[in-house]
């Protein structure tokens, strides 16, 4: 984004709005990774501890969930930097 027409106080204003959004976005991909693997992993409620089992499950859970948020990040950039090219 092209800041350069606005004023100093107008551009802090719109790094504020962006960095607040991107926080938002964050913690929405955070709570949707915590709620994903706890109801796909934690079944056992008899004791407070995780069993190896589960722990095990939202090791993985996390570790895919990860990854695909990651390569989808990277497919999105590669779309982007296509679409931004030089035109014939």
């Amino acid at each position: 984004m092209d800041f350069s027409q606005l004023n100093s106080a107008e551009q802090a204003q719109m790094t504020k709005i962006i960095e607040k959004k991107q926080m938002q976005d964050f913690l929405r991909l955070y709570s949707g990774l915590v709620e994903r693997c706890f109801n796909s992993c934690c079944n056992d409620f008899t004791s407070k501890a995780l069993s190896s089992k589960e722990e095990q499950c939202v090791m993985n859970c996390a570790d895919k969930f990860l990854k695909h948020s990651e390569r989808v990040g990277q497919r999105f950039a590669e779309l982007n930097a296509d679409a931004m090219g030089p035109k014939p």
